[in-house]
């Protein structure tokens, strides 16, 4: 039943996705041929009006097909016939929606809270060595770690984790000012948990505040924004090598991710809370990366748009949409592949584990 419940989530994210770029067309007056949920032949069809829906066979993506996106059309409801800023709108439609769904899902997760651990040190463990004179002391805040705002307390060892090392550079606020502490030494002491197990910590715990209706909605937000800087790090790491394919993982990965997270939960309802906040983290995560300047994503349709109006604008020509169909057909062929490779990736490794 997770799994199941993990791709009806997945599924509902990228239908949310292309409705937004669906209700965005229609509502500026473009022709929607087709609105498809997924990718590969048709299972499903059905004609609406000028609209066909459909269900593909393959569970990656999506698309809302609009007349005349990326060839000539002569139709006055064509997409490259609307203003610019039209479909600006409905590009970055998609992306929105994806955005609001990942913040309505995170206030549903943290509805139930009783408490929030917050980033203020509450006191320290005999062992801990951070709280030595002119370091950490309770009741500080802590604000940034290596250059990173620390929104949510689980930010401060998610920080440390991405950064190895032994010094950091920490900002704190203490008594209403900001105290900085540059190359700082965090140490990390061996010590046991509850069933036994050494572990290394700090030996830092952190304070606790009651959860009412405001700051619900600021941890669901926090949590929204951590998740928009967990991408572009993790983005930095892709980019800089610190991280390869293999550490990358698509829609089966991500099913059978979610699928582990319900497992390992307590209880049912734990399962349930802890697969939603998975699924607003995707759902944040697909408003990102869908807004990179790549070709067939819609970022590189945005920026193509840009471009190609300013280039109308000073040469007062039309410029012809095949040759931007042209760049996003070749993009949307090596996504494709590198989607069908990411894919066989997971599931091998489902079966090898």
């Amino acid at each position: 039943m997770s799994i199941v419940f993990a791709i009806l989530l997945f599924s509902l994210l990228i239908f949310v996705h292309e409705l937004g770029h669906f209700l965005a067309a229609k509502a500026s007056g473009v022709q929607v041929n087709e609105f498809s949920m997924f990718m590969g032949p048709a299972i499903f069809k059905k004609q609406v009006g000028e609209t066909l829906y459909s269900v593909r066979c393959i569970p990656i993506g999506g698309y809302c097909a609009m007349e005349g996106e990326d060839t000539q059309s002569d139709n006055p409801r064509a997409f490259g016939a609307a203003a610019w800023w039209k479909r600006l709108i409905i590009l970055v439609a998609g992306s929105f929606m994806n955005l609001v769904a990942g913040i309505l899902i995170m206030l549903i997760v943290f509805a139930p809270a009783k408490q929030f651990v917050t980033p203020v040190i509450d006191n320290f463990e005999a062992y801990s060595t951070v709280n030595r004179e002119g370091g950490l002391q309770p009741g500080d805040r802590i604000l940034q770690v290596d250059g990173e705002n620390v929104y949510v307390q689980s930010d401060f060892s998610m920080i440390l984790a991405m950064n190895p090392g032994d010094t950091h550079d920490l900002v704190v606020r203490r008594n209403g000012q900001k105290v900085y502490l540059n190359d700082f030494l965090m140490e990390k002491h061996e010590t046991t948990d509850e069933q036994g197990n050494k572990i290394m910590l700090y030996g830092m715990n952190f304070s606790l505040e009651e959860a009412n209706f405001g700051n619900k909605i600021g941890y669901a937000l926090k949590s929204v924004v951590n998740t928009v800087r967990t991408t572009r790090l993790s983005l930095q790491m892709l980019f800089t090598g610190q991280a390869g394919l293999g550490d990358m993982t698509g829609p089966v990965g991500i099913v059978q991710m979610m699928s582990d997270t319900a497992e390992a939960s307590e209880t049912s309802q734990d399962a349930i809370m802890n697969m939603l906040y998975f699924g607003g983290f995707i759902a944040v995560n697909l408003a990102v990366m869908n807004m990179l300047p790549i070709p067939a994503l819609d970022g590189g349709r945005v920026l193509a748009l840009l471009v190609t109006t300013a280039i109308e604008a000073v040469t007062k020509k039309k410029v012809d949409p095949k040759i931007e169909g042209y760049i996003h057909g070749a993009g949307m062929v090596l996504l494709l592949g590198l989607m069908a490779l990411i894919m066989f990736k997971d599931i091998f490794a489902i079966f090898k584990g």
